[in-house]
């Protein structure tokens, strides 16, 4: 795997892909957070990066090392930014930190937006006085929004990376074809979660470096995210990461969080999680999302999930997966569910009086484990495709339209 240079990466992303190869990230041992020290520049720490539920609308997110005011410039044009997006307000407050999260509303499906985060400094917060420090901006960068009502859909998937940022890279890297429309990250990115500085040295980094200021990602939690003193903190630096739906082209997108794969009450949770709860709200949820309109009607029905429903053994989160979610599934007629956990790639055809539906598991954390998943779909076919971590095919399904 070869170094390449930033600006070539960035210049070739812009002329024809979402995604690049060969991106060497040193990888250090977590460290604690600490406050910045006074004396350090007033700076970005991570990103922009994107994500979206594409609803018109885009999210972009990013980190600064000191508290600031911060907003996005945007327009649809490169020269002219002429509308203004801040955080959502909350009890008429505008947001005054360090992890920033803006959403773009209203934009127009198809369209190209170029923009901008700024950040100032906030210096000293009296009850009457705010002073500032310096204005830092970002590039001028640019997104394209996705039509909803698109008629080809394609999109990548990685899982179970467990604190091996390099491995971004070099699985993305093995995806030369045309436009994606996201990423999806299924669960177990980390092996436990430490503070900032893992986040970011082991996710944020790798994807704003490779595509995500540009393409947005999508991520939900694995059982090891939940784990570590910084589990509760997270879901800050993310749009979301818990259970959605969305529906992008042919296909209604169905997005479970699995939660810990142990008891509730296993020693080493200490009695302060309730999965089996947060699981069946999910479930509840679930029911009713399966009989909306833009579920039923779609000509595909994807669910991601970490632990797969089915074939990923007896702990009780995998069981209690099996139980609350495979009724589910079946009654709504789901066509694939794609998943992790077991660090065993393998593609599940249906079983009768089991899964009516291929579940699709993809590989890690290792060299010769990990795994590459592709999927395309149009208004009559889904294509699913496993590649290795040397690019070679290893498992593949086609699911078409019921009819």
């Amino acid at each position: 795997m070869q170094k390449k240079d930033a600006r070539t990466n960035r210049r070739s992303f812009l002329k024809s892909s979402l995604l690049l190869g060969g991106l060497v990230i040193t990888q250090h041992e977590p460290r604690a957070q600490h406050a910045p020290e006074s004396k350090e520049e007033f700076s970005f720490l991570a990103g922009p990066y994107l994500q979206t539920t594409f609803a018109n609308s885009m999210t972009i997110l990013w980190v600064t090392n000191r508290e600031a005011s911060s907003w996005v410039e945007y327009g649809t044009s490169e020269t002219k930014l002429d509308q203004k997006a801040y955080g959502t307000s909350e009890l008429g407050l505008k947001p005054a930190g360090r992890i920033n999260r803006i959403t773009l509303e209203r934009l127009q499906p198809g369209k190209t937006y170029y923009y901008q985060i700024v950040s100032k400094e906030l210096v000293e917060f009296q009850p009457y006085k705010v002073t500032y420090g310096p204005e830092k901006r970002a590039d001028i960068e640019q997104f394209t929004v996705s039509d909803p009502t698109k008629q080809t859909v394609s999109f990548l998937m990685l899982n179970d990376i467990h604190d091996r940022p390099n491995s971004i890279g070099h699985l993305l890297g093995l995806d030369q074809e045309a436009d994606r429309d996201f990423v999806f990250f299924n669960g177990d990115i980390f092996d436990y979660q430490t503070d900032e500085q893992q986040l970011i040295e082991h996710m944020l980094t790798p994807v704003t470096q490779l595509f995500a200021k540009h393409k947005p990602f999508l991520f939900v939690r694995g059982n090891h995210e939940t784990r570590g003193k910084f589990a509760r903190d997270i879901a800050d630096y993310f749009q979301h990461i818990g259970n959605s739906a969305f529906t992008l082209g042919p296909a209604r997108f169905v997005i479970i969080d699995s939660g810990e794969d142990k008891e509730d009450d296993h020693p080493v949770y200490a009695g302060i999680v309730d999965f089996d709860s947060y699981r069946r709200e999910q479930a509840k949820w679930l029911a009713e999302e399966i009989q909306g309109e833009a579920f039923r009607r779609a000509a595909f029905r994807v669910v991601l999930m970490h632990i797969p429903p089915r074939y990923s053994g007896d702990a009780h989160g995998a069981t209690h997966c099996t139980e609350l979610f495979e009724p589910l599934f079946n009654q709504g007629k789901v066509d694939v569910v794609l998943s992790g956990h077991t660090h065993r790639y393998k593609i599940h055809p249906p079983a009768a009086g089991l899964n009516n539906y291929p579940i699709v598991i993809g590989g890690g954390p290792r060299d010769g484990q990990r795994t590459l998943t592709r999927v395309e779909m149009t208004n009559q076919q889904l294509n699913v495709q496993l590649l290795n971590d040397a690019g070679e095919e290893v498992g593949q399904y086609t699911v078409n339209r019921k009819k």
